[in-house]
Order: C-alpha cells, then structure tokens, then sequence
C-alpha cells in the first residue's frame, strides 16, 4: 500500500465516525439602536453544512472568566471535518461559529461553538478545527 491509499482509507474511516450535523457560518457585527436600547444581531453567511464530528477535549477542565457583567466558563471542543471540505475564502477565522445542529447526543443540539484556530496538513484524516464552548 502506498501512502495516497492509506490516507484515502484512514479519511473513510474518519468520515464514518462523523455522526454530528454542523453549520458553520460567520456572524457580521450587530447594530445598536440608542432609541430602543436593542441591538440587531449582523447577517449570518453560512460557509459549510453538514456533517462532522464534535468532542470535547480531555484536558479541558473550563477556565471562568467574565465578558461583560456575565460569568462565562469556556471549554474546548474539537470539531472534525471531512478532510476534503472546503469554505469561501479557502481558512476559517477565529470567531467563526459552528453550530451543531443535530447528534446522537441529544444534549450536544444547539450547542454554538466558536473558532479558536485550525490546523492544515495533507496527511490528516479530517479537517481538525479547535473550538471554545462560551456558555
């Protein structure tokens, strides 16, 4: 075997464990209105749909921290892609949200995770995307 067939055998493979349902989408900047006290939330543009593969990472025990006057506890998240996936512009950028939008796990739908950083490399078996949990 050589190394092209064994990474196309290994991406099956990790294509097959991928159970999650994903929307991965970029959140433009919302607007305030001074009269109403509101803001509008900025357009959504979806840059991928489909599935993938969500887990929590082991070491990652929750660091509090305060946005606002609200108490957060971030955890991180690795989100699989398949490695083949592409978006617009070719990168995800920090801040990008994914949103899982069905699971196995029904406790994982709705959950909205936000892009810390992505990894490239052409001998991966899917497209490995580092995540925080902001709720």
């Amino acid at each position: 075997m050589n190394l092209d067939s064994i990474l196309a055998s290994g991406r099956a493979a990790a294509e097959e464990r991928m159970r999650d349902t994903v929307r991965m989408y970029a959140q433009a900047e919302g607007t305030f209105d001074r009269g109403t006290g509101t803001t509008t939330p900025g357009a959504q543009t979806t840059l991928y749909t489909g599935k993938a593969r969500v887990k929590a990472i082991a070491a990652s025990t929750g660091q509090e921290t305060t946005a606002g006057e609200r108490e957060l506890v971030l955890r991180e998240y690795e989100v699989h892609l398949p490695w083949s996936t592409t978006v617009p512009g070719g990168r995800v950028l920090p801040g990008t949200r994914i949103e899982v939008t069905a699971s196995s796990d029904p406790r994982m739908a709705g959950l909205v995770l936000w892009v810390t950083g992505t990894a490239f490399t052409d001998q991966s078996t899917a497209w490995r995307i580092r995540t925080e949990d902001r709720s």
